[in-house]
């Protein structure tokens, strides 16, 4: 097949349902052997635009957000955990764990594409989040990230008070959220076929076999 298929995720750092789609995505394409057949984009999508910069407790924020008990998060949060692990990511949910705002980490993954880092660094910054503990709205969390994956740290952030990049990060957001895009992750292939959700891995397998085979 001459032609790499084209994987958009519409997706969310702090998304737990996010990184156990993309984790089953990736062990289906590895599972069929086409990981050279793939291209990846991330676009952002900001599950809480108005997170102030300090955050929100978790609990509060669910609570808040979605009616849900403690109870019910408990079970949610241990779900995810599972399957988080059966997929070789660490969910480390904590009492005082505060959900943070993503703007900025959203603009480093747009600075992250030009240089082919892009899942590289969206997974980096994710584990921060959900396996280390750490605030992913905190510059020096973000500078460290991109440290790890080998990024120029001070140019990276240098867009963060760039408002041309700014506005460009809430352009794309408003493009995916006019196509109909309002809930994460959004899994886009080829443009033309598109799933919600933190799909099975032999869900994703049929798609991409089906898209092959054509």
């Amino acid at each position: 097949m001459a032609d790499k298929i084209k994987i958009d995720i519409v997706s969310d750092v702090v998304c737990p349902w996010c990184t156990i789609g993309y984790k089953r995505l990736d062990k289906a394409i590895s599972d069929l052997g086409i990981q050279d057949q793939i291209e990846i984009e991330w676009h952002p999508f900001e599950l809480n635009p108005n997170m102030p910069k300090e955050g929100q407790n978790v609990q509060e924020h669910l609570t808040e957000k979605y009616g849900s008990s403690l109870e019910e998060q408990r079970r949610s949060q241990e779900y995810m955990a599972e399957a988080g692990a059966e997929l070789g990511f660490t969910f480390d949910y904590f009492e005082e764990m505060r959900m943070a705002n993503t703007f900025e980490a959203h603009i480093l993954l747009e600075y992250a594409k030009g240089y082919g880092k892009q899942t590289e660094l969206k997974m980096r910054l994710t584990t921060a989040f959900f396996s280390e503990r750490k605030d992913v709205s905190n510059r020096a969390v973000l500078k460290q990230a991109l440290l790890d994956i080998g990024l120029n740290a001070a140019e990276a952030l240098s867009k963060l008070d760039n408002d041309e990049a700014r506005y460009d990060l809430r352009s794309k957001q408003n493009y995916w959220k006019n196509l109909g895009v309002n809930s994460v992750p959004t899994i886009v292939f080829n443009k033309k076929s598109a799933v919600t959700g933190a799909q099975a891995v032999d869900v994703f397998k049929q798609i991409l076999s089906e898209i092959i085979e054509q």
